[in-house]
């Protein structure tokens, strides 16, 4: 048997395939596709403070190799995620991470100091990238704030803390190493890539928020890229990655990239046993390829232009 198992600085998890904020419902809706215990962890949909109804719709357009969305982090608010959806969460046999989202950094710490003191949450991911709701991307463009959200939000909540990082900024790796300098135990990303869908007979855009996420395969050698990125720069802070896996080969590019972890999402539209199916091709794949262990591919990537 090949240990999956997973160390994400205080975070350990028991193999490296998680479900994507935003993709996996609440989970309950879930668990008649797929064996919960079997994936590595899961991240229900973001959590806000007060209730949120959402953008107009239509939300969501379908692109070439890719999804759209622009939902806007519609939920029931924090009090009612703890009251309804956290008992069911904590007796799914596997990591329960808890995505949130505040509109300023106080609310941040505030949200994060609750969920800390909550039985059965395994780690926190902090939304610092939506681009579909006003205040989203205030607080995930500039490294000196990260660095100052995270050191607070890790004063405040014993829990490992995960930042997930936008792709709408010039640096990546910038963005990262705020995250790292605050004491991240880890980043994941990349979250979804500002487009656009237009009915030009219209002469109007498709969506109601007119721009909105990309996600799927579309943006996945993008996100290889970034992930290569931030971990040969900075190889001390482990990187969930993000970005149109839909199968065993795509986690492994990206472990192999240097994630050491990575998130199923739009995948699970489709098939929405994806990342159950993802864990167990895996083993598989690396058996053929006669590795004997998960550490022995993650970072193993070898530039071209390195001499041989």
């Amino acid at each position: 048997m090949i240990d999956l198992s997973v160390q994400l600085g205080r975070l350990t998890l028991k193999n490296p395939v998680l479900t994507a904020s935003g993709t996996f419902g609440y989970v309950r809706e879930m668990a008649g596709f797929a064996r919960i215990d079997r994936i590595g962890g899961v991240i229900p949909k973001t959590v806000t403070m007060k209730p949120r109804a959402g953008n107009p719709t239509p939300r969501t357009v379908e692109t070439p190799s890719g999804l759209l969305n622009a939902i806007g982090l519609d939920n029931d608010g924090l009090d009612y995620f703890l009251r309804e959806h956290l008992p069911y969460l904590r007796t799914v046999g596997t990591a329960i991470i808890v995505n949130i989202a505040g509109e300023t950094e106080d609310q941040f710490v505030e949200m994060a100091e609750i969920v800390g003191g909550e039985p059965g949450v395994t780690a926190i991911e902090l939304n610092l990238s939506c681009p579909n709701v006003s205040h989203g991307l205030d607080l995930g463009i500039d490294p000196r704030v990260i660095e100052r959200l995270v050191a607070r939000v890790r004063r405040a909540c014993p829990l490992p803390v995960i930042a997930k990082l936008t792709p709408n900024v010039t640096s990546v790796v910038a963005i990262a190493k705020g995250a790292a300098a605050g004491g991240a135990d880890a980043v994941s990303l990349i979250n979804t890539l500002l487009g656009m869908a237009i009915d030009w007979k219209r002469r109007r855009p498709i969506l109601a928020n007119d721009v909105g996420g990309l996600s799927g395969p579309a943006i996945k050698p993008i996100a290889l890229r970034m992930t290569w990125d931030v971990a040969r720069t900075l190889p001390d802070l482990p990187v969930i990655a993000i970005g149109g896996i839909s199968s065993a080969d795509d986690a492994l590019e990206f472990l192999v990239a240097g994630a050491r972890a990575i998130q199923v999402g739009t995948a699970t539209f489709a098939d929405p046993s994806a990342a159950e199916r993802i864990v167990d091709e895996i083993p598989q794949k690396l058996a053929e390829s006669n590795i004997p262990s998960l550490a022995a591919i993650v970072g193993s990537l070898k530039s071209n232009k390195t001499p041989k």
